[in-house]
């Protein structure tokens, strides 16, 4: 399996409703590194896996609608935690929606998945990992 990733960063604000959380159920700001990796089992007639240079920009399109917001305001999250497992999800659904719209260019209709992955820390992170 081939793979490539492009990297971003996000900025947000939220809280979460429920004990486990504990001080987070307050209000917070989180600040993450995105990793958007993508995925085949054969590389395209160009040798490659997909456009990286659309890949990165596409990322950067998905998180710019998220970055700098407080999410608890947001309709899509009302009632939602938000949590970094959530929205690495989020973003590899809203990818895959880029992806069959063709944003990715024709060659990324052979891809087999991306993974998302949310860096909260050096020693944290979650991950989604979605077919396509």
């Amino acid at each position: 399996m081939f793979s490539i990733t492009v990297r971003d960063h996000l900025m947000i604000a939220h809280s979460f409703r429920g004990e486990v959380f504990g001080p987070a159920q307050r209000l917070h700001g989180a600040t993450f590194l995105v990793d958007a990796t993508f995925r085949r089992a054969e590389l395209d007639d160009d040798n490659i896996v997909v456009d990286i240079g659309l890949a990165t920009q596409e990322l950067g399109a998905v998180v710019s609608e998220l970055n700098y917001r407080n999410l608890d305001n947001e309709a899509d999250f009302k009632d939602t935690n938000t949590s970094t497992e959530f929205l690495a999800k989020v973003i590899a659904d809203r990818l895959a929606d880029r992806v069959h719209a063709g944003a990715l260019g024709e060659g990324a209709h052979g891809l087999s998945g991306i993974t998302v992955t949310l860096h909260e820390s050096h020693i944290a992170w979650a991950s989604y990992e979605r077919a396509l």
